[in-house]
């Protein structure tokens, strides 16, 4: 179905991104993704803002990626959405038996009425013909919202937030993590837990904005659909395919940010040179690579970076870059289903690890550690990992924020705890100060 383009110059300073995303949420359905302006990490636009279901696939993991294959070939247009965790059940001959709290489905994806690119400083507003009148009025209200005066982010009390796994606990499941390593079940796994509060509402889009202002990630994403919320700054790319070429940016290896600049840079150059947060890293790019090449050419497998330090507003990480080329005619969905779910939240060897942290693990990830994301009409596609994110189920007033980090035979639980508490300062930030 062709779009109507209409491009708008925006003016530098007038928060055009805020009151657009503020505009958006009449609607029922909303993904809102924005790069913060990272043009190092093949950004293919700086912001987009998809809104409004003509066409929807919601669905469990029992054959989701031949439906979302089906859907995806069908619509032959820009689609919007994102793939759970659990969708590893579709993938391998595995269970999720944890207790899911916030009910999203396993997978959701929507073809939009109405999608909006920002680019420098223009927009482009694509509309399906049977909306494609409201362009300019839609235009018009958008730079009339005021995003002076918005409800302020309510703010949840610190004993309101609960850890689902307490620190004893969680510190004993590291060992027994480390004991699984010992008898070669695995040499890495990613470990997680969550933190949540009951009973608790707020408004997310006010939420969302604090959120990325603390951390100005490269893939944020601002989602609502009916009544679920996923607030996001990840600053991790899954997967993204431009033609016949692919590329994954797996992270793994963080550290702190300090205070002062000779501080932060003493601790960026001890996580580039710390041989255990380098071993995390390289041991995932053998994963992803090995996933890549399921699909891929042979011998176009690469890495183009290995163990780079990215600096954000929280952390630094280090990201490496692996690329591949596919035959154009290797359909999207089988390139995702082959490498789902990325190595970066699971461990390695992947099945053994998912089996193991499953048992570890005491509620289902659902969205968490999944992906959200885009195919383009040509079936090129980005997606990100979700990650420093929080969950909101508005139904039934339950928020959720889960850390992990990866576990190998050199780490110490204490020092793993600590990381994951990094990892969940902003959200708690956003949603106690």
């Amino acid at each position: 179905m062709q779009r109507t383009e209409v491009v708008f110059s925006l003016e530098e300073g007038d928060g055009f991104k805020e009151k657009l995303l503020l505009w958006a949420q009449q609607h029922t359905e909303v993904i809102w993704l924005d790069s913060n302006n990272y043009k190092h990490l093949y950004p293919t636009f700086d912001a987009v803002l998809a809104v409004d279901a003509l066409t929807a696939i919601k669905t469990d993991y029992h054959h989701a990626f031949d439906d979302l294959k089906e859907y995806q070939t069908t619509t032959a247009d820009w689609i919007f959405g994102y793939l759970s965790y659990d969708l590893k059940n579709d993938v391998e001959r595995l269970t999720s038996a944890n207790t899911d709290h916030l009910g999203f489905p396993d997978l959701y994806f929507f073809q939009p009425k109405k999608i909006v690119f920002i680019k420098g400083n223009t927009a482009k507003f694509c509309y399906m013909p049977m909306v494609d009148d409201e362009v300019e009025e839609d235009f018009i209200h958008i730079r009339k919202t005021a995003v002076e005066g918005t409800t302020p982010p309510e703010r949840i009390g610190k004993e309101d937030i609960k850890a689902r796994i307490p620190k004893e606990a969680y510190l004993q499941k590291v060992e027994q993590l480390l004991a699984h390593i010992r008898r070669g079940d695995i040499y890495e796994a990613n470990f997680c837990q969550e933190f949540y509060a009951v009973n608790s509402s707020f408004d997310p889009v006010p939420a969302f904005f604090r959120l990325n202002a603390i951390s100005r990630p490269p893939f944020a994403a601002c989602l609502k659909l009916e009544d679920k919320y996923l607030l996001s700054a990840s600053p991790e790319r899954y997967l993204k395919r431009t033609g016949n070429q692919v590329i994954s940016q797996p992270i793994k290896g963080t550290a702190r940010r300090a205070e002062t600049p000779e501080e932060d840079r003493k601790l960026k150059e001890e996580l580039e040179n710390t041989p255990k947060e380098r071993s995390e890293n390289i041991m995932i790019v053998d994963l992803v690579r090995n996933d890549l090449s399921v699909t891929a050419k042979k011998g176009s497998v690469r890495v183009e970076e290995l163990c780079r330090v990215y600096t954000f507003e929280q952390v630094h990480q280090l990201v490496s870059t692996v690329a591949a080329e596919v035959e154009d005619s290797v359909p999207s969905v089988e390139i995702l289903r082959s490498t789902f779910p990325m190595g970066s939240m699971t461990g390695a060897p992947k099945i053994s690890a998912m089996k193991i942290i499953e048992q570890l693990e005491v509620t289902r990830r659902g969205l968490y550690s999944g992906a959200v994301g885009y195919f383009t009409p040509s079936g090129d596609f980005d997606f990100n990992v979700v990650i420093r994110s929080i969950l909101y189920n508005k139904a039934n007033d339950y928020i959720s924020f889960t850390v992990g980090g990866a576990i190998t035979g050199e780490s110490d639980p204490e020092k793993e705890y600590e990381e994951c508490m990094l990892k969940a300062a902003a959200m708690r930030k956003v949603l106690e100060e």
